[in-house]
């Protein structure tokens, strides 16, 4: 077994490839998009003084991100043998958007 391989298999290490640090990239960019959505643009009160269509873009691009995370995370584990749990973790958003798309077109309201 190689040197690579070695460093490659191993969990609690950063992520070896490109692909790896760009499905880690992307779950970063979304964990803080969601929470910037979470507290910053759905405050209680109703009054929002951001303009409904930044908002509606801004939503689509966040889950864009997670779901981009988790593909290019599911083609690390899967082609590039990447098994770091940075990468691990990246499949996650893509789960939940996933879920949640799934859910908005399967369950009428």
């Amino acid at each position: 077994m190689t040197t690579e391989t070695k460093s490659r298999g191993r969990f609690f290490g950063l992520p070896q490839t490109k692909l790896g640090w760009a499905a880690g990239s992307l779950l970063i960019a979304f964990v803080i998009m969601f929470f910037v959505n979470s507290f910053l643009f759905m405050p209680p009160s109703t009054n929002v003084l951001i303009p409904r269509t930044f908002l509606i873009f801004y939503g689509i691009f966040m889950m864009l991100c997670g779901f981009s995370a988790g593909v290019l995370g599911l083609f690390a584990l899967i082609k590039n043998h990447e098994r770091s749990w940075f990468v691990w973790l990246a499949v996650l958003p893509g789960a939940f958007v996933l879920f949640f798309l799934l859910g908005e077109l399967l369950v009428p309201h």
